[in-house]
């Protein structure tokens, strides 16, 4: 008789309860509903930071401008992310609050892993407390900091955190990373960076994107303000881009 597997014993039916290996499954499904969800990336460049991510619009009835998948947190920072698109807005309507009150507290701009790990702290709760589920969604989080310094984090449904220079989450994940590996460089501009985030797109994602299913945002270090990408400066990067 085969050994009945974790999911059968009902490991997975509690968020608090580890399997006998170690494991909290209902987690590691949360990982998995990232990975289905669409493409998002950020990547550290020698002038700034830049976020870029797949709508993932195939409606033609669906108005385009009107999904939003790149928040802005605060002047100085902003957020994309893959999975549940509703749990990434409850995060970032909550890093926008912390953001809004730290200025009124300390009249300053927050800083970025304050935001990273209030927003971890979330995260971290849902994965041990019963009754909740955790959030199904890998957010990147992006920003200049006081010192003028580039920064980008991700943060998983598990609550923790790291800081790339370059990162991909969402569909395609595995292949965009291995085209970032081998082509990333720090000396990259942000113009430089749009174009290796749209080649890789199109190479690993769909080769005939659109610029409607294209978001893309930077704030540079000079003026610390974050800025989105015209439909026009997107169209023109994607026929640039090979």
């Amino acid at each position: 008789m085969q050994p009945m597997n974790h999911q059968m014993m009902g490991y997975d039916r509690a968020i608090t309860m580890f399997s006998p290996d170690g494991r909290l499954l209902q987690v590691e499904y949360a990982k998995k509903t990232v990975k289905q969800g669409s493409t998002a990336m950020g990547i550290v460049c020698s002038d700034g930071v830049l976020l870029v991510t797949d709508k993932r619009i195939v409606d033609p009835l669906v108005v385009s401008e009107a999904v939003e998948k790149i928040f802005q947190i605060d002047a100085h920072v902003g957020a994309t992310a893959s999975g549940i698109l509703s749990d990434a807005r409850v995060l970032v309507e909550r890093a926008q609050v912390k953001a809004q009150q730290h200025r009124v507290t300390y009249d300053s701009p927050i800083d970025i892993l304050s935001i990273v790990k209030n927003m971890c702290d979330l995260k971290q709760i849902c994965t041990q407390s019963g009754g909740l589920r955790p959030f199904g969604v890998s957010v990147l989080v992006a920003g200049i900091d006081q010192n003028g310094i580039p920064k980008l984090f991700e943060t998983d449904p598990t609550g923790t955190f790291w800081e790339y220079y370059a990162v991909t989450i969402g569909e395609g994940e595995d292949g965009i990373q291995e085209i970032m590996h081998k082509e990333y460089k720090k000396t990259l501009t942000i113009e430089q960076g749009l174009g290796l985030a749209l080649k890789s797109l199109k190479k690993v994602v769909d080769a005939n994107i659109s610029p409607d299913r294209l978001d893309a945002a930077y704030i540079k270090t000079t003026d610390r303000q974050f800025k989105k990408f015209t439909k026009k400066d997107l169209e023109k990067a994607l026929k640039a881009a090979k």
